[in-house]
């Protein structure tokens, strides 16, 4: 199966490959950026070709998807946006992302976000897409309410991470809704 590149205005979501290693690693290294991800912050550039190599895993298994978010001026490689959790079967996903604090604000995380929304119940099907947050990660809990995302509920002590159990929030969006916001037809 070949892999899906998008595009939007302003971006190019990609494959991610080894020679993102270092972009990655700048982005994923930054406890900011790490602090809602549900992972701890990478140490060595070698945890980042670890988790390309589990990206690319996950696709090729049909667990997951995962694009490289690049703005088309400058080529720069801001983050990443992806499906986890991916059966196609039964027709359900969990959207994730993270983008280079530099890149916050700019309506980069939307703009991608749309993109996949869209790919994923247009061209993949799928009925249900989910996403997890931390309780007080604001900017995410906005952003998928934007996207007409409905908290289903807490899950209680959920993310180990730090040295300490956190809860998580989880949302979802249904196709259907997402046709009626959209208006897609």
């Amino acid at each position: 199966m070949r892999f899906q590149e998008l595009e939007t205005e302003r971006l190019r979501l990609i494959e991610i490959g080894h020679q993102h290693t270092e972009s990655l690693f700048e982005i994923l290294s930054k406890d900011e950026v790490t602090k809602y991800d549900g992972i701890e912050s990478l140490i060595r550039v070698e945890e980042a070709r670890r988790l390309i190599d589990s990206f690319k895993s996950a696709y090729i298994n049909k667990r997951g998807i995962r694009w490289g978010v690049v703005v088309k001026d400058s080529g720069k490689f801001i983050g990443t946006v992806g499906l986890n959790h991916l059966s196609i079967s039964n027709k359900r996903a969990e959207i994730g992302y993270e983008i280079h604090p530099d890149y916050w604000r700019k309506h980069f995380t939307s703009e991608a976000v749309r993109e996949v929304l869209r790919y994923s119940f247009e061209e993949l099907n799928l009925h249900r897409m989910a996403a997890l947050t931390f309780p007080d990660n604001i900017a995410s809990t906005n952003l998928l309410k934007k996207f007409g995302f409905k908290q289903e509920g807490n899950l209680r002590n959920y993310i180990f991470l730090r040295n300490q159990s956190h809860d998580a929030v989880i949302f979802s969006l249904l196709y259907t809704e997402f046709k009626l916001i959209h208006h897609l037809v």
